[in-house]
């Protein structure tokens, strides 16, 4: 069983997607389940999980139509509105669909993100969530791990997940103060990390990086959370901007070879499975819409 936690899709428009930037040309195009398939099939990759890429609800219902379609998307990170006063009623208009997991809001380069997971609406929003057994996935910059942590500390009654080991600066070489910061949150029996988005965060000027260094802080990872903790996960198709899908998998892959069977088998996909609560009926093979 093996998944991948953390996949993007889309019906490019600029509009929808304005965090697509200029110099991402590569991804200014669909990019759909079709397209990465015959990718999961190389890497050994029976399932994965839908994150969303855009700060809408229709966000949710998009990802959820596509996981409809083909049954090896197993799950789906939306995104809702945690604040609203509403929350409760949209959660409840999804709540026949069992392929929602949970949610998540940018909080990457957000000034104000710390206000934001410190007020009383959004932290009641998370609340609700865990209540109801679903997930929270953080998105954030390194240096933001301060401002989340008395948040990831006190929500705590279901699974937490951070989202790219917390984009730590890798092309400049942050090690120390990202396994700093990272510390407190890690000691969390609650939060989950997936080691994806690495390649993005490691590339320099010319667009190359360097994989034994980017190895150094998924050394850090397995220290911190342990096996059971972390799950593998390819930002495809945003890692493309840098290496390929077999690429930004084999050095995961080759990273996790020094662990035995056991320990390679929660990060490849016994923690998603947990986490996200799989069942092998919802982990096909299958490359079939």
């Amino acid at each position: 069983m093996r998944v991948d936690s953390h996949i993007h899709f889309w019906r490019y428009d600029s509009q929808e997607y304005p965090w697509i930037s200029a110099d991402m040309q590569g991804l200014k195009r669909d990019l759909l389940p079709e397209d990465v398939r015959p990718l999961l099939d190389a890497a050994g990759i029976d399932s994965c999980i839908a994150v969303q890429a855009r700060v809408a609800e229709r966000e949710t219902d998009f990802l959820l139509d596509l996981a409809g379609q083909y049954p090896w998307v197993a799950g789906v990170i939306g995104w809702v509105d945690l604040s609203s006063d509403s929350l409760a009623q949209r959660l409840a208009s999804w709540a026949s669909n069992r392929k929602l997991m949970g949610f998540r809001h940018i909080l990457q380069g957000d000034p104000n993100a710390g206000e934001l997971v410190d007020s009383a609406a959004f932290r009641r929003g998370v609340a609700l969530l865990q209540s109801r057994q679903m997930i929270y996935e953080l998105l954030i910059f390194a240096d933001q791990l301060p401002a989340v942590t008395d948040f990831s500390r006190r929500s705590d009654q279901h699974w937490l997940v951070l989202d790219h080991l917390g984009k730590p600066n890798i092309r400049n070489r942050r090690l120390d103060s990202w396994r700093r910061d990272l510390a407190p949150i890690a000691a969390l029996p609650h939060v989950v990390c997936k080691l994806s988005g690495l390649v993005t965060e490691a590339n320099d000027a010319s667009g190359k990086f360097d994989a034994a260094h980017l190895r150094d802080y998924l050394d850090v990872a397995l220290e911190m959370f342990g096996p059971q903790r972390l799950l593998f996960g390819s930002d495809w198709p945003v890692c493309l901007l840098v290496a390929s899908y077999a690429e930004a998998a084999d050095i995961v892959e080759r990273w996790s070879a020094q662990l035995s069977a056991s320990d390679r088998e929660w990060i490849w996909g016994s923690t998603a499975a947990r986490i996200y609560g799989l069942t092998p009926a919802e982990i096909s093979s299958s490359g079939d819409a």
